[in-house]
């Protein structure tokens, strides 16, 4: 959750966004994901709201990244944020997984709601920044890593393996896969058409 906020950070930061822009764009990116899947759901209360001790880290981290963040440590910044990044796109891909799973989803909805509690937090955040979502045009894996690793879960559980070895299995797995696309430097296919093209 931490390193969301803080890639929420870094993102703000390098768009010159006030106190208030880099909190609601950290918010957005650790508690954004989770929050669609609670709506989705229809669970209450939110985690955030259930845990508010969240909000308070959040807050600090945020006063505490003003002092820290500016102009020619944002590529650094942003940069050694992917693999801590990438941690944390496996433990919310499979939490989200197996809270679905636990409110009786059938597993492909709950591997998509795991990938919504992983991926729409960055979506959002990148909207409110005004770029096109990261997670749909940097063409690394992200959102496919997070869907394998959700898989793994769903078949550690489908096993009846012990907890929590569903769930380690899962963020191991989305984890690793993300590691290994930024090592890589693997790449999705992209659409090759003009912005204009009709056909």
């Amino acid at each position: 959750m931490l390193a969301f906020a803080l890639s929420g950070l870094v993102q703000a930061a390098r768009k010159g966004l006030d106190v208030v822009g880099l909190c609601v764009a950290a918010g957005l990116t650790a508690f954004g994901g989770g929050t669609l899947r609670d709506v989705l759901l229809d669970r209450r209360p939110f985690f955030w709201v259930q845990h508010p001790g969240w909000l308070w880290v959040l807050i600090g981290l945020t006063l505490v990244a003003m002092a820290f963040l500016r102009g020619r440590h944002f590529r650094v910044t942003e940069r050694a944020m992917q693999w801590p990044d990438a941690l944390g796109l496996g433990l919310f891909a499979a939490s989200g997984t197996q809270i679905a799973l636990t409110a009786g989803l059938p597993a492909v909805a709950a591997v998509l709601m795991g990938v919504v509690t992983a991926v729409f937090g960055g979506v959002l955040r990148d909207i409110v920044c005004n770029e096109v979502p990261r997670a749909f045009s940097d063409h690394r894996p992200y959102a496919v890593c997070a869907f394998a690793g959700a898989w793994v879960l769903v078949g550690a559980q489908w096993l009846a393996l012990p907890a929590p070895v569903p769930l380690l299995a899962g963020a191991f797995t989305t984890t690793a896969l993300r590691a290994l696309a930024l090592w890589r430097d693997w790449r999705l296919p992209a659409w090759r058409g003009g912005a204009d093209d009709r056909r």
